[in-house]
């Protein structure tokens, strides 16, 4: 059986980005997760040691975002992905989707996103 973890949209503070601008003054960053696995044992015992802390998980996402800066945002998706995937081996497939707001790109965009989606078996 296969189950999904998400989270959506985790806020972060951070200083990533090419220009040395974005370095010093930072962004908000944002981070989808989606954690395939299967948590049919812990959905029946509803007991939480059967299945993938989200708030464990949330808190490693943050720790990556802000121990060191990056220049690219598919840097720093790649390495949640692979990270997760070390971390927890229930999970047979990871997707990752790191979003950057504000971007300088020289007109109006919402914003700028790179996924990774990787596969325990790759």
């Amino acid at each position: 059986m296969t189950n999904i973890i998400r989270i959506k949209n985790a806020i972060f503070y951070a200083y990533h980005g090419v220009m040395k601008e974005e370095q010093h003054m930072g962004g908000k960053f944002e981070a989808d997760v989606d954690l395939y696995t299967d948590f049919s044992e812990a959905a029946e015992k509803d007991d939480l040691q059967y299945t993938i802390n989200y708030e464990k998980v949330y808190k490693f996402i943050e720790e990556v975002v802000n121990t060191r800066k990056y220049y690219l945002i598919e840097t720093l998706a790649t390495i949640i992905a692979d990270e997760l995937l070390k971390k927890y081996f229930t999970v047979s497939k990871i997707a990752v989707r790191v979003r950057k707001n504000n971007v300088p790109v020289g007109g109006l965009i919402d914003h700028v996103e790179a996924e990774v989606i990787k596969e325990r078996n790759e």
